[in-house]
């Protein structure tokens, strides 16, 4: 498939699942509320006005949200320059799209993945939290495995 298809493609299906998903927990579960999936994963209703893992809370909304625009316009270069991985970039791009339209109609994001084993706690997380890890993964194993 051609990058011109392909990025868009990408991108639209990842800030779709998340928009999606976000305000189905929004609309059928109220706020702090959990179902147990399974003994270590939970679905909650949670609002994170920090950024991952809910570190610097203390920052405005303004600030992550300028912070956002300018990862997406570096994403969007490197995706132009066709540098790294195009499935790598795509995820993170979708991922900071789907957190940014949140955080411009809420102020803060909709995290609703509660992960546990044992006494080991993940903080909770969503789809567009989600893809830019995987994201993220995919450029560094690429990156290691790189053929010189």
């Amino acid at each position: 498939m051609k990058k011109s298809l392909f990025v868009p493609l990408i991108v639209s299906i990842i800030v779709i699942i998340d928009q999606a998903t976000k305000y189905l927990i929004s609309k059928s579960m109220s706020p702090f509320d959990s179902i147990e999936i399974l003994p270590f994963l939970h679905i909650i209703n949670i609002r994170n006005t920090g950024a991952a893992f809910g570190m610097f809370r203390d920052f405005s909304s303004s600030f992550f949200i300028i912070i956002s625009f300018v990862a997406i316009i570096f994403v969007i270069s490197l995706i132009i320059r066709n540098v790294y991985s195009l499935t790598g970039l795509s995820l993170i791009l979708g991922g900071a799209i789907g957190n940014l339209i949140d955080r411009l109609i809420n102020g803060k994001v909709v995290d609703f993945i509660d992960f546990s084993i044992g006494s080991f706690h993940w903080p909770a997380f969503n789809v567009a939290d989600s893809a830019l890890t995987i994201g993220i993964g995919i450029i560094i194993i690429k990156s290691i495995f790189k053929k010189t």
